[in-house]
């Protein structure tokens, strides 16, 4: 019960479509102002060491979300394990680019920057943007531009991360935990200067679902 709790309190209930959508709006305005042709955020999924998909603006968008590879591949999985960002204009050029890999998502763009999303020091993921204008070499500017976009994004990720492992819990609890989750979504609904009523009833409910003290006497 008390792991079902704290999958409460991390606010992760109701919350994944919503971390997903921030996400979503991250690599559309990052694609809008770096003039791409497209933007993507990739999440590193640790148990099956593979990178995936979440959010993609621009060419491939409608089918690319949820796609897995290996984690190393690609620049991609270079920056996922450097945590080093990257520009490259002519990526036919770099033995870093995949391009089986690429011509599988049905788009093989000409040149990309990419960056780690690190928090807490973990590398959850990378971001990249892909074909911008190459009307001029790339400045230091946009390179932190690029790191802003990647902070916004890496909290997302993060986010996205913790709602799914709680999800998990909640549906592991059963049905007790299936009731007190639907009773947290409702109440994740509400104004801000009452949530923290939210931690005070589900310590009421979770010292009503434990089970009674044996009574030392009898």
């Amino acid at each position: 019960m008390t792991d079902l709790r704290a999958a409460v309190a991390a606010g992760a209930l109701g919350s994944e479509e919503s971390y997903r959508a921030l996400l979503q709006s991250i690599v559309e305005v990052a694609r809008a102002i770096f003039g791409a042709r497209a933007s993507s955020v990739f999440l590193h999924d640790e148990a099956a060491d593979e990178l995936v998909f979440e959010a993609v603006a621009g060419e491939g968008a409608e089918e690319l979300i949820g796609r897995r590879f290996p984690s190393s591949t690609g620049v991609a999985g270079w920056v996922l394990v450097t945590r080093q960002p990257l520009v490259i204009e002519e990526l036919q050029e770099d033995p870093r680019f995949a391009r089986e890999a690429a011509e599988s998502t049905g788009f093989v763009p000409k040149g990309l920057m990419a960056v780690p999303l690190l928090h807490d020091e973990r590398a959850l993921g990378v971001l990249e943007v892909l074909d911008r204008p190459q009307q001029a070499a790339f400045s230091l500017q946009e390179m932190e531009l690029l790191g802003l976009f990647a902070n916004e994004a890496a909290i997302a990720l993060d986010l996205l991360q913790r709602a799914r492992e709680a999800r998990a819990v909640l549906e592991d609890e059963g049905g007790e935990g299936a009731a007190l989750a639907r009773l947290a979504a409702k109440l994740a609904e509400l104004e801000p200067e009452r949530r923290e009523a939210v931690d005070r009833l589900l310590e009421a409910v979770e010292t009503l679902l434990e089970p009674p003290a044996l009574d030392d006497s009898l």
